[in-house]
């Protein structure tokens, strides 16, 4: 064999999709190519490298023993050239970031660190809920996402980011209103308004239940959910009404709204930085790096968080 052999990357990849396919049509097809380009460039490989690699059998054509040895090594160079033009490729593109929403804390915080590396760019990207964000980042169309990290997350990782306190918004003729906060016990047995929690698989859904559970206060999640400007309207026209809100969230401003802290114990929603480790994104470290220095731990004396996030939380 010849030592100085080069291979062609793209031989080796149509010899991989017929030793995975059996069927050098089914192969074409996946390649993009017609399948007499496939057995041209499998040809070419069988001949600088010296060996038959596939043979035909009634069942399609399989490796011989010579193919099953070189796919493993076919497969390894593949994965690393692929890896390699991601690698090259990422450094001139935006680092997308999955957030649920540009109000929410989530984006307060790409914006911080945007600050801290200001020749980096950052593209912010909505995504629907967590399992609409966990197969985003296993196909890499986003790089990152901030959201609840709840359940099976697969081979996504994962690490706290932040514990916002959840605060209440109601009308200037509520009996709150001229409160500086609002205690748990004063919400027990009512209801509070969230048209966001109306579907039940979601992450932040599933707060809201441990948090009935726990304190007896009712979640309203009636609708239409016509968003934050309707909620803000509809609690400010309103002696009773009262709606749940994060405290980092750019509530509109309105002169017939006032933002309550809940006490006593404080409910805080729990943030985390998602992202697939496969991801080769070079900024994406940095930002990984940066959460973990701004993280602070859950503080069970004078917060509440649902017993899922605990162990993740007091690290």
């Amino acid at each position: 064999m010849d030592l100085d052999l080069d291979l062609d990357l793209g031989a080796v990849r149509a010899f991989v999709a017929v030793a995975e396919d059996r069927y050098f049509g089914d192969a074409a097809a996946r390649l993009g190519i017609s399948q007499q380009a496939v057995s041209k460039r499998i040809a070419k490989l069988e001949s600088d490298l010296g060996t038959a690699l596939l043979r035909r059998t009634p069942n399609g054509a399989e490796p011989t023993d010579d193919g099953a040895s070189f796919l493993t090594h076919a497969r390894a160079l593949l994965a690393l050239a692929d890896r390699s033009v991601e690698l090259v490729r990422s450094r001139h593109r935006a680092l997308r970031v999955g957030v649920l929403g540009t109000r929410i804390a989530s984006v307060e915080t790409v914006r911080a660190f945007h600050e801290t590396v200001p020749d980096v760019g950052i593209e912010i990207v909505r995504r629907d809920g967590l399992a609409d964000a966990l197969s985003a980042l296993a196909q890499g169309t986003i790089d990152a996402f901030f959201g609840r990290a709840l359940g099976d997350l697969g081979d996504v990782e994962a690490r706290p980011v932040y514990l916002e306190p959840i605060h209440v918004l109601v009308g200037r003729e509520h009996p709150f209103a001229e409160l500086g906060e609002v205690s748990i016990a004063d919400l027990a047995g009512r209801s509070v308004w969230v048209p966001g929690a109306a579907r039940p698989d979601t992450e932040w859904a599933d707060f809201y239940r441990a948090f009935t559970a726990e304190f007896g206060v009712h979640i309203d999640t009636s609708g239409p959910n016509f968003g934050l400007d309707d909620l803000v309207e509809r609690t400010a026209a309103s002696r009773e009404l009262i709606t749940g809100v994060g405290e980092k969230i750019r509530v509109p401003w309105h002169p017939g709204i006032v933002q309550i802290p809940v006490v006593d114990p404080a409910p805080v929603y729990p943030w985390s930085l998602l992202w697939h480790p496969r991801n080769r994104h070079p900024v994406l470290p940095m930002l990984v790096s940066y959460v973990r220095d701004g993280f602070r731990p859950y503080r069970p004396d004078r917060e509440w968080l649902p017993e899922p996030d605990r162990p993740a939380f007091t690290t």
